[in-house]
């Protein structure tokens, strides 16, 4: 089922895939998000949630967990590996586990049901900004180069040893951030603050789960140091 309303956010078209099976659960967030004026696509299973991904662009997905045909983590996980379209994940799964494994897959962020509907607008409108700010800002420095590393911020895009290396939104975000200032520790509550802004209640260790998926992709532990009581510092491995 496609339910389909064109609606505006803040004077830009924007258009997010809602996948919910349970029908009053998608009704009621379809008539909030409807109100905020928001363009809503409706799909009730992970399959139809894949297919749509694939045929049209969203500037957000909403992706609940408990689907009738697959988890959907493992619809995070597919539509995470062609796409870098924001995900915010809907989900009855209050547990830490839940929410680091669905941000290792490549979620941006994470909200449990039952939720308020002006949190969930938040959210949307903070993730929407996060994604779009590096392209609404042609003053920043177009590339960054730290050691083999590249970063290209007004196309955000990475590049190591000239091989791009693809990372989410969140990530990408999240790199950036640190390479503001190399080889300089930033604090994780500074982390949490800049990169997820202060409508983000989650535990600091969100942060640790998107430390891990950027070091697994540039294939090197040392480009992001841990530093013990503080947070992280990015600068080129020694090797």
């Amino acid at each position: 089922m496609f339910v389909n309303s064109k609606k505006t956010l803040d004077n830009k078209d924007v258009s997010i895939l809602l996948v919910e099976d349970d029908p009053s659960v998608a009704g009621s967030v379809i008539d909030g998000l409807e109100h905020a004026g928001l363009t809503i696509i409706h799909v009730d299973n992970g399959t139809k949630a894949i297919a749509a991904a694939g045929k049209s662009h969203f500037d957000l997905i909403l992706l609940d967990l408990g689907l009738p045909d697959m988890d959907g983590q493992d619809v995070c996980r597919a539509i995470r590996a062609t796409s870098d379209v924001p995900i915010i994940i809907l989900s009855a799964r209050s547990e830490e586990i839940d929410r680091v494994l669905a941000l290792e897959f490549g979620a941006d962020d994470y909200m449990v049901k039952p939720f308020g509907m002006r949190e969930l607008i938040a959210r949307i409108r903070a993730v929407s900004r996060r994604a779009g700010s590096l392209q609404e800002s042609p003053t920043q420095t177009v590339n960054q180069t730290i050691g083999s590393l590249v970063i290209d911020r007004r196309a955000q895009r990475v590049f190591l040893s000239d091989v791009e290396v693809h990372l989410t939104p969140k990530e990408f975000d999240l790199l950036a951030y640190l390479a503001n200032d190399p080889g300089a520790v930033f604090r994780r509550n500074d982390i949490m603050t800049e990169v997820w802004d202060t409508n983000w209640y989650g535990t600091t260790k969100t942060v640790d789960a998107h430390v891990a998926a950027i070091r697994k992709k540039l294939g090197h532990q040392e480009w992001i140091e841990s530093v013990r009581g503080v947070g992280f510092r990015l600068s080129a491995p020694a090797s």
